[in-house]
C-alpha cells in the first residue's frame, strides 16, 4: 500500500518559501504550505511571536483585502499547476487565546483552498481528507470556527427593549431571513426577513437590518441566522432600562472626592478618605482653602467646574424632564432621607463647586488638581499637594448657570439651600459685569493637569444670563438676553462642556410664555429644531444609526452620541416629532452594543461590557471587575493616546478605532460629563 508523503516548502511552510524544484517525480510527494494570512490577524496575541500583532483587529473583508489572499494562493496553485503536483493546505486558522474581532478570515481561507491544484481529472483533485483537523501547532490554536467571533455578526441592543419599543438588530452579512430564539425553551419565536443592505462609511462595514418589534413577550432571547450565528442575548421586559440607569447615575458616589466609600454602599469598590487636604491657591504657597467634596472629573483625580457645571446641569435636566424614573434608591448614604437620590448625588458636587468661589471678587476659581496627573493609584495615596488654579470667565459663568438652575429645582426641597445657591449666581455674574472682556482659561507653566481651555465665554454667559432671568426675572438678565441670543460666535444648540448654548436655549423655550420674547424665542427655537432636523438626517443616511459623521468619531464621542440623544428628546419635548425620540432611542442602542465593534460601552453591562477604563481606582484596586456604570469615552480616529497609536493601526475605521485598554485615555476614559447625559436618555426611555 502507497502512502502519500507530504512536503513542505521553506520559510516554515509559507508560499513565500515555495517550493523548489528539487521534488522528485513522484505522484506520491504531495506539495503542502501553511497559511496564516494576514499574519497581523491570525496572530493577535500569540505569545511565541516577537514582537506580539497587538490584540484587537478586525479582517473586514474588502475587496483588496480578498484580492490580496486571492493573489497568494494564485501562486501556490500556479506552481502546482506548472508542475502538475498535488496540492495540500496544511496548517490554517487564528490563534484564538484572546478574543478575536472576525470570522471573516476563516470564511475566506476555507473557501478559497478548496481550489484544485491542477486539471487533471480525479488524479490531481487535492487531498481533504484530515484537513479539516490540521489548524496549528500550538496547544492554544484554533481554527477560526466562528464560535467567538459570531455574535458580532449580529449587533443587538446587549442589555434588551421595551415590551412596546422599536426593535432592530444589525447584521454585518448580507442575510435573508432571521430567527428569534427563546433562551429558556430554545423555540422559534419569531422569524424575520432581513432589508435594507447597505454601505456604512465610519465603520466600512455592509449592513443589513432585522425589524422584530412584532415580538412583546417578556423574555430572555437571542437572534439565529442561518447555521448557528448568534447574536448575545437580550432582554425584552416592561422596564429593560432601570438597572443600567440606576449604575449609570450611581457612578457619581463612586466618583466621590473627600470621603471614605464604605462597604455598605460601594461594595467591593470601596475605599479610604482621600483628598482630605486643603487645595493651594497657585502661585501664592500662603492661601489655602478648603476645596473638598464633589467629584473627580474622570480617570484621575482633579476636579474641574466647567464640565461640573455641564454634568450637574445634565442630570437636574434629567430630573425635571422624568421626575418619575428617580423614584428609586440607589444606596448612597443619603439614601431614605425623603430626596430623590439624583438630587442627593447633585448636591454634593453643587456644594463643592460653592467652595470654589472667591469670596472678594465672587469670581470663580477654575480647578483644583495635582500639578501632573498621579500613577494608577487609590485616591487615598494620591497625597501629592493639590493646586488651585485662576478664576476664569468660562468657570465662573458656568457656575452662574448651574447655581441658578438649582435654584429652581432645589427652592421646594431645600429653601435655605436654595438661596445660597441664587445668591452665589447673582455674585457670579456681579463678576462677569465687571469683567466683560478676559482671556480663556490656560495652565500656566508647570501645571499639566487637565486644562478645559476655551477662548469664547459668550456661550456660557449666555446661558448664566437666561438661568438667572428664569430664576429671578430681574429685567437685566433678560436684556443681556436679547443682546446676544443671535451672536454668531456660538451655538444656540450644543451641550458640550466648552459649548454650553444649547442649555441656555432650552431653558429660555421652557420658560413661561408670558416672560419670552417672541422674537428671541422664534430664532431660538427654529435654530434648536433646525439641529434636531440635522441629527435625523445624519441618523437616516448612517449604517448602525448613529448621529454622527465619519470625521466626528472624535475624543469622548460617546459622550457626544450621548449629547445629540438629548438633543433630540429635548427637540422632542419642544416640537413633538417621533423621528426625534426614535433617533434618540437607537442612540442609546448605540452605545449598550448595536454597534461597530459589539461593545457595551459602560462598565458592569451586557455580553461584552468595558474591562479595561482609563480610570485609577477601577485599575489599582486590584478587583477584576471595573467599578460599574461608567461610559467609556468610545471611538477616537485621532488615536491621541501612545496605546491608541501602538495598538489600532494606522487607518481604522472612525466608529472602530477604539481599545478596551487602561491605557488609552483617548478611546477609553471615562467623565462625568459623559455618564451625565447618558443618565438623562437612560431616565427618559425608563420612564
Amino acid at each position: 500500500m502507497k502512502r502519500g508523503i507530504n512536503i513542505g516548502a521553506a520559510l516554515e511552510a509559507s508560499i513565500e518559501g515555495e517550493w523548489g524544484v528539487t521534488i522528485k517525480e513522484d505522484r506520491n510527494i504531495i506539495a503542502t504550505f501553511h497559511y496564516y494570512t494576514p499574519f497581523w490577524f491570525t496572530h493577535q496575541g500569540a505569545g511565541w511571536v516577537n514582537p506580539s500583532p497587538p490584540v484587537g483587529k478586525k479582517w473586514e473583508g474588502f475587496n483588496e483585502q480578498k484580492q490580496f489572499i486571492e493573489d497568494e494562493l494564485d501562486r501556490a496553485v500556479n506552481w502546482a499547476k506548472k508542475r502538475g503536483r498535488q496540492l495540500f493546505r496544511g496548517e490554517f486558522g487564528a490563534y484564538s487565546k484572546k478574543k478575536l474581532l472576525s470570522f471573516f478570515i476563516a470564511v475566506a481561507v476555507s473557501v478559497a483552498l478548496t481550489l484544485t491544484a491542477c486539471d487533471k481529472g480525479d488524479e490531481a483533485k487535492l487531498p481533504t481528507e484530515g484537513i479539516a483537523n490540521e489548524v496549528g501547532d500550538d496547544k492554544e490554536s484554533e481554527a477560526g470556527d466562528g464560535k467567538e467571533s459570531e455574535a458580532e455578526m449580529i449587533l443587538v441592543n446587549q442589555i434588551g427593549y421595551g415590551i412596546d419599543d422599536p426593535k432592530m438588530a444589525v447584521f454585518v452579512v448580507e442575510v435573508d431571513s432571521f430567527d428569534v430564539i427563546d433562551k429558556a425553551s430554545g423555540k422559534t419565536v419569531f422569524t424575520g426577513q432581513a432589508t435594507g443592505l447597505k454601505r456604512d462609511a465610519s465603520s466600512g462595514d455592509t449592513v443589513c437590518y432585522g425589524d422584530f418589534s412584532g415580538l412583546r413577550q417578556p423574555g430572555i432571547y437571542y437572534i439565529s441566522v442561518g447555521k448557528g450565528f448568534k447574536s448575545p442575548e437580550f432582554t425584552i421586559a416592561e422596564k429593560p432600562y432601570k438597572d443600567i440607569k440606576n449604575a449609570l447615575l450611581k457612578a457619581f458616589y463612586y466618583q466621590r472626592c473627600g470621603m471614605a466609600l464604605e462597604d455598605k454602599y460601594a461594595g467591593v469598590w470601596q475605599h479610604d478618605k482621600c483628598h482630605a487636604e486643603d487645595g493651594y491657591i497657585y502661585g501664592d504657597q500662603n492661601q489655602h482653602i478648603d476645596t473638598t467634596g464633589g467629584w473627580h472629573d474622570a480617570g484621575d483625580y482633579g476636579k474641574y467646574v466647567v464640565p461640573a457645571a455641564k454634568a450637574v446641569a445634565d442630570l437636574m435636566l434629567a430630573y425635571q424632564l422624568s421626575p418619575e424614573a428617580f423614584k428609586e434608591q440607589i444606596n448612597i448614604p443619603e439614601s431614605g432621607n425623603g430626596v430623590p437620590d439624583i438630587l442627593n448625588e447633585i448636591r454634593y458636587e453643587l456644594e463643592w463647586m460653592l467652595k470654589m468661589q472667591d469670596p472678594k471678587s465672587y469670581g470663580v476659581y477654575h480647578k483644583i488638581a495635582t500639578l501632573n496627573f498621579p500613577g494608577f493609584i487609590m485616591p487615598e495615596v494620591d497625597k501629592d499637594r493639590r493646586y488651585i488654579n485662576h478664576i476664569s470667565a468660562t468657570a465662573t459663568a458656568d457656575f452662574a448657570a448651574a447655581m441658578a438652575m438649582g435654584y429652581r429645582v432645589y427652592k421646594s426641597i431645600d429653601k435655605e439651600f436654595a438661596e445660597k445657591m441664587l445668591k452665589a449666581a447673582q455674585n457670579a455674574w456681579q463678576w462677569l459685569e465687571v469683567n466683560p472682556d478676559v482671556p480663556g482659561f490656560k495652565n500656566p507653566p508647570g501645571v499639566n493637569s487637565g486644562e478645559y481651555g476655551d477662548s469664547n465665554d459668550r456661550d456660557e454667559r449666555f446661558w448664566a444670563a437666561v438661568e438667572l432671568y428664569c430664576a429671578t426675572g430681574e429685567q437685566k438678565y433678560h436684556d443681556y438676553i436679547k443682546s446676544s441670543y443671535n451672536d454668531p460666535s456660538f451655538s444656540k444648540a450644543s451641550f458640550g462642556w466648552a459649548t454650553v448654548g444649547g442649555y441656555g436655549t432650552v431653558s429660555y423655550l421652557m420658560m413661561s410664555q408670558d416672560k419670552v420674547d417672541s422674537t428671541v424665542y422664534d430664532y431660538l427655537r427654529s435654530q434648536f429644531i433646525k439641529e434636531a432636523d440635522r441629527l435625523v438626517d445624519i441618523w437616516s443616511n448612517d449604517g448602525y444609526k448613529v448621529v454622527l459623521r465619519p470625521d466626528e468619531y472624535y475624543w469622548g464621542s460617546n459622550g457626544e452620541v450621548m449629547n445629540r440623544a438629548m438633543h433630540l428628546i429635548l427637540a422632542n419635548a419642544i416640537a413633538a416629532n417621533a423621528e426625534y425620540i426614535n433617533a434618540a432611542r437607537d442612540q442609546f442602542h448605540y452605545i449598550l452594543g448595536r454597534n461597530a465593534l459589539n461593545q457595551c460601552y459602560v462598565t458592569g453591562f451586557g455580553s461584552n461590557p468595558i474591562m479595561h477604563p482609563h480610570h485609577r481606582p477601577s485599575a489599582a484596586d486590584g478587583i477584576e471587575q471595573p467599578v460599574p456604570g461608567m461610559l467609556s469615552g468610545g471611538p477616537n480616529s485621532r488615536r491621541q493616546d501612545p496605546t491608541a497609536q501602538e495598538k489600532i493601526p494606522v487607518g481604522t475605521p472612525p466608529a472602530k478605532a477604539f481599545i478596551d485598554d487602561a491605557g488609552s485615555y483617548s478611546t477609553n476614559e471615562i467623565a462625568i460629563y459623559w455618564n451625565s447625559p447618558a443618565v438623562f436618555v437612560a431616565a427618559y426611555f425608563d420612564k
